[in-house]
């Protein structure tokens, strides 16, 4: 499918939010968790709503998730009617988001906009996302937040040795969001059930996503320990 390069499209965001959140060790699923007087998912929403250029925000929860109602209705003020959910995620990232887009498929153009952060990214500022869309605004493919890898790498074994150091040059961690064009997103996603982020989908087609420096506040809440870090960035953002 040829890629239409119109800068002027409009966006639509996907927050997959199906995930249990094992890793957090808690029953709750870690985007209901609360911090700083929110839970972790409306953070993320109310950071989301607050960039006008983001028409719509769909968020994709699990078909049995009983939490999320209550959530938009005690917190639909934080951020606003642009938020609408959709109870079809799947048993992975990938295909979450790939029933996210096929929901709004309707309503958005081929060649506009898909932008997906994750629900546990509750520190993402509406200036860097202001900044994402600006750098690729007339890009014909698409992007995503990193961070250049700065520690020394190590591979090891199964037992936990050492076996190599690993060259860190043009190394990046992956961030979101990450945004592509609707249609060609959705045949990367289908194409690509196991992929672990929309950019890796996008490789798989043969597409060279643009890599986009991130910030290190822009943290995946993934374990316990992660609930403290996010919870005093959140409080110096807002003193």
């Amino acid at each position: 499918m040829p890629l239409i390069n119109t800068p002027l499209r409009r966006v639509v965001a996907i927050v997959p939010a199906a995930g249990s959140g094992s890793r957090m060790g808690d029953s709750l699923p870690k985007q209901y968790c609360e911090i700083y007087g929110l839970p972790i998912i409306a953070h993320t929403l109310r950071a989301l709503a607050a960039v006008s250029r983001i028409e719509r925000i769909a968020v994709v929860v699990a078909p049995d998730d009983c939490y999320w109602q209550g959530i938009a209705d005690a917190y639909a003020d934080q951020f606003g009617a642009k938020v609408v959910w959709h109870p079809v995620g799947g048993s992975t990232r990938a295909s979450s988001v790939l029933n996210g887009v096929r929901e709004v498929a309707a309503d958005f153009a081929a060649d506009d906009w898909v932008l997906v952060h994750d629900a546990a990214r509750p520190c993402i500022r509406p200036t860097l996302i202001e900044q994402f869309l600006d750098q690729l605004v007339d890009d014909p493919i698409g992007g995503l937040l990193a961070l250049p890898v700065a520690d020394t790498l190590k591979r090891g074994d199964s037992s936990q040795k050492v076996v190599a150091t690993i060259d860190r040059d043009y190394l990046w961690r992956a961030q979101t969001p990450q945004m592509f064009r609707l249609a060609v997103l959705a045949e990367a996603l289908a194409a690509m059930p196991t992929a672990t982020d929309e950019a890796q989908a996008m490789e798989s087609l043969g597409h060279h996503p643009k890599l986009i420096v991130g910030d290190s506040t822009n943290l995946k809440i993934t374990y316990e320990t992660d609930l403290l870090l996010a919870q005093n960035y959140l409080m110096a953002h807002e003193t």
